[in-house]
């Protein structure tokens, strides 16, 4: 069996004859002399079963009982009393305390064997039911982390069609998730922005910032591909499409918790087309009252758009931008896009 048992009693006698029986089981002991002793040699040894006499100078049996049981670490090893103490009491507040069997002397060879077999089996099989456990959560976040990353393909493969039926260019897409990134960690070191952008969010929106338009997927071809200016009813089925993305992300996640991800990405398709005056959409909202990651995604989807033509340099395009502050863009956020701006691509 090659389990440790460690052995508490305070007379030499008994240990040797506990260690002589344990030792018999083929099972390997530890003693200790004292319960002081034995909460040392718990931590250096950890035991699979801690055999203890109660009545012992300074601390008792029920003591260091009481101690095991509420260290996180010892507190799953079974303990089983041996005493002279026989009163129904004593049993009771040895059980009441967390120890697992109660065994009165004097020893008894045969009795002792059962008793410590049943519980090192009863141990060995608990840590492995908790190995089993440990080892089916690993398997089950790792099949829920492969269910997510297929969601996001599905969602990625679908902003891609969106961006497509938009005559949208992939490097375009690409162009939009790498400034976000940059702009973030640029708004990171602000004080302005202090407490408010995290490394977490950093990767999250960089994630998040391609689908922003997904709702494409659910505007007509002839409405996304019209050369000439929208009519007013036109305008009103194109600007659907932040409901349509907001609501076709939601759906998709709807079994699931809601995560940093599908939160931010929430954020962003629904309102990234909101002005910082107010006069945007879907819902009209203004300053703070729009989503951090809106705001910075408002902030580099108009620069990707002015300079997608190399007709629009960089300085030309922030020119514009400059002409939105405090309009459709948060002056803040757009200061430090032009500070950063040499970095963007």
């Amino acid at each position: 069996m090659d389990a440790k048992v460690l052995i508490v009693d305070d007379v030499e006698t008994n240990r040797l004859i506990l260690e002589e029986i344990i030792s018999g089981m083929g099972c390997r002991p530890i003693l200790a002399d004292s319960a002081a002793l034995a909460l040392e040699m718990v931590q250096e040894h950890a035991p699979q079963l801690v055999l203890t006499d109660i009545s012992m100078p300074g601390m008792d049996g029920y003591e260091l009982c009481r101690a095991l049981k509420s260290n996180e670490k010892t507190k799953n090893i079974p303990i089983v009393f041996i005493s002279a103490f026989d009163h129904p009491e004593d049993i009771v507040e040895g059980l009441s305390l967390g120890g697992e069997d109660y065994i009165t002397k004097p020893f008894v060879p045969e009795v002792i064997e059962a008793r410590v077999g049943v519980y090192l089996r009863l141990n060995e099989a608990k840590q492995e039911l908790i190995e089993m456990n440990r080892r089916l959560q690993i398997s089950v976040s790792e099949q829920l982390a492969q269910m997510e990353q297929e969601k996001k393909n599905i969602l990625y493969a679908l902003a891609n069609i969106a961006s497509k039926n938009s005559d949208q260019e992939i490097e375009y897409t690409r162009r939009l998730q790498r400034n976000c990134r940059v702009l973030a960690q640029g708004m990171q070191l602000s004080p302005l922005f202090e407490g408010k952008i995290s490394d977490s969010f950093i990767e999250t929106i960089e994630l998040a910032a391609p689908i922003c338009d997904i709702g494409n997927i659910g505007i007509p071809m002839e409405i996304l591909r019209k050369n000439t200016p929208l009519t007013e009813e036109e305008v009103e089925v194109m600007r659907t499409h932040t409901d349509i993305g907001a609501k076709f992300l939601s759906d998709l996640y709807a079994n699931s918790d809601y995560n940093d991800f599908v939160v931010i990405s929430v954020d962003i398709i629904r309102h990234h087309h909101e002005n910082w005056d107010g006069s945007g959409y879907p819902e009209g909202l203004s300053k703070n009252e729009i989503p951090l990651a809106a705001q910075i995604v408002s902030v580099i989807d108009l620069y990707c758009t002015l300079t997608e033509n190399a007709d629009c340099g960089r300085e030309e395009a922030l020119e514009i931008m400059r002409k939105e502050s405090g309009v459709k863009l948060n002056p803040d956020i757009l200061e430090i896009c032009c500070k950063i701006s040499r970095q963007l691509c």
